[in-house]
């Protein structure tokens, strides 16, 4: 009798640990495939990505973080890129070196370089400024401009698949 109970309640436990995982990914997190070569070497199309839907609820992104996010143009496509500009930054590209209100940015990240200028551009309120890692194989704010707080979809926390991607962004 003992040992059915031992086994009852390892087999509840591990129901309700189900059940909490299911509500935690169906709530908090998202796991979208990458598609495309504008965050490499970082992140490579054919890898998941972990992204918390949670995060900007509570808060507001940061620059640096890589976010994911939707773009008016394509409403089923998930993008992921890295925030450089908050709302009220002046972001202005001359050939492929980014200044943040006037300052060059220090992108040890980017190793695929785009040599390319674009004019100044003010990022609204309510909006970020998302560049791709891979410069010179990214459709990002350079092109669609900012992306709104409405659009973002959350941050990307870290690879999940394959194995040789698991860990922290």
């Amino acid at each position: 009798m003992v040992r059915f109970l031992r086994w009852r309640s390892v087999a509840n436990l591990a129901l309700q640990l189900a059940v909490l995982a299911l509500l935690i990914a169906a709530f908090f997190v998202r796991l979208p495939q990458v598609s495309g070569l504008s965050m490499e070497p970082y992140i490579r199309s054919g890898e998941y990505v972990l992204i918390n839907t949670f995060a900007y609820r509570l808060g507001q992104p940061r620059r640096g973080e890589i976010v994911a996010f939707r773009h008016e143009g394509d409403a089923r496509a998930v993008f992921i890129k890295r925030v450089v500009g908050l709302p009220g930054d002046r972001i202005r590209i001359v050939r492929g070196e980014v200044y943040l209100n006037g300052v060059k940015l220090d992108e040890p990240y980017v190793q695929h370089a785009d040599d390319r200028s674009f004019a100044e551009a003010t990022v609204p309120a309510g909006s970020v400024y998302v560049l791709g890692d891979n410069r010179a194989e990214s459709e990002d704010s350079r092109f669609f401009g900012p992306v709104g707080d409405g659009l973002l979809i959350g941050r990307a926390l870290a690879g999940i698949w394959p194995p040789r991607m698991l860990g922290g962004l």
